[in-house]
């Protein structure tokens, strides 16, 4: 059973992922001195349990997730989630967007930390913006 929510766990993210950098993550653990059961309690219960869950479709999940870590401030993983907003089919002016709604829930200072996050990434994966 457990491996089977392992599996089940890696097969969801490989939907937002490519399956390198779901290898990467796994074998390149850079907690797994400290934190070892970490990145099994990621895939198995963030990927294969709620993720897997009916309702939902990946992208809106991503955005979901996006917004859930803009609010907490947790900008490694916006860069992280910001990649996997694309993959899902996000554009990236969904992405802005639902980051600038942001503004009167969590503030100006977190937003724009997350816009320029966003940037980064965008820049790095070569993500064009349609000018208005």
């Amino acid at each position: 059973m457990e491996q089977d929510r392992f599996q089940r766990g890696l097969d969801k993210l490989k939907e937002f992922t490519s399956s390198e950098e779901v290898n990467h993550l796994i074998e390149s653990d850079g907690l797994k001195d400290i934190a070892p059961d970490l990145r099994k309690f990621i895939v198995e219960f963030a990927y294969g349990d709620i993720y897997t869950r009916s309702g939902l479709d990946n992208k809106q999940r991503a955005l979901v997730t996006l917004s859930s870590l803009v609010t907490q401030a947790a900008y490694t993983q916006i860069g992280t989630h910001v990649k996997r907003g694309i993959t899902s089919g996000l554009t990236p002016e969904e992405i802005i967007e639902s980051i600038m709604q942001l503004i009167p829930y969590i503030g100006f200072p977190r937003v724009q930390n997350a816009l320029n996050m966003t940037k980064k990434i965008f820049e790095e994966h070569h993500v064009m913006i349609e000018e208005k």
